[in-house]
């Protein structure tokens, strides 16, 4: 497969060790870049929904082509968000390509771009935990309904659909949510003086300016998700884009193995939950 040369890319949310994490199509994208950055915007092993008896081939191939990349000279910076907020013990980390943080800004060409989650605007996450690990569940379940739903409808020669972005595209709470969190966001970012804000969690994938008239203008960036949107942000020659997956054109993906295989990530996930 071409491999294309970027800059920086930027994805979140891929939720890997959960039933709706397109681990699979993952694997293709990374294989077809070369970017000197790889930001993991936060949530890319959800240790909120882990199980051990869980953790099929590909989302294996996730990281083992992660760290190809990094021993290809990619720098990676693992932005750790809420779902995998047990290895925020590792703040500040780093080792060869790898550094594991909070937070990150790069002094871009075109601007500086602050990068975070943004799970410090999400007050279930801050003050109520338990209502959202169990929405978690919940809708890690609707993930898996639609997974099925979608088999039968490729079988019969149908396009696939996403019932859980159906429903928070239509229930006017979600949508005023993500309003506040986009405006809260590109506030803060106009306050410290950066140019672009790039977060993910709440897996509407965007590229926006924000701010009024007499307002410097930030450009608000949100890598989407690999559960639903199958999205991320590429920065190439001083510009961001929107990538979006072709399912259509890589449907073959669909047919690898979905065994679990015994590894070590979760003795390490074991190790870290204690």
């Amino acid at each position: 497969m071409q491999s294309f040369s970027h800059d920086v890319v930027v994805i979140s949310d891929v939720h890997l060790g959960t039933y709706g994490s397109a681990a699979r199509e993952l694997v293709v994208y990374l294989k077809s870049i070369h970017p000197e950055i790889l930001v993991l915007n936060g949530d890319i092993i959800d240790i909120w929904q882990f199980n051990k008896k869980y953790f099929p081939k590909a989302h294996l191939k996730v990281i083992r082509e992660i760290i190809r990349m990094m021993s290809h000279g990619t720098k990676v910076y693992y932005i750790l968000g809420n779902h995998d907020e047990a290895l925020r013990r590792f703040t500040k980390f780093s080792m060869g390509n790898l550094v594991m943080d909070n937070k990150l800004v790069l002094d871009l060409p075109s601007g500086k771009a602050w990068f975070f989650h943004g799970d410090v605007f999400d007050y279930s996450v801050k003050h109520s935990k338990w209502i959202a690990k169990l929405g978690g569940k919940g809708y890690d379940l609707l993930i898996l309904l639609n997974t099925f739903i979608n088999k039968v409808l490729i079988s019969l020669g149908k396009e696939r659909v996403s019932i859980s972005k159906k429903v928070k595209d239509k229930v006017k709470g979600v949508i005023s949510y993500v309003n506040d969190f986009e405006q809260n966001v590109a506030a803060i970012a106009r306050e410290k003086g950066y140019r672009y804000v790039v977060c993910g969690h709440i897996h509407q994938p965007a590229m926006k300016e924000m701010g009024l008239e007499h307002e410097r203008q930030v450009v608000y960036l949100n890598s989407g998700d690999w559960v639903e949107n199958l999205t991320s942000l590429e920065y190439v020659n001083g510009s961001w884009s929107l990538y979006r997956f072709d399912q259509k054109l890589n449907a073959e993906t669909k047919e690898e193995e979905m065994n679990s295989v015994d590894i070590d990530l979760t003795t390490v996930l074991e190790g870290i939950e204690k």
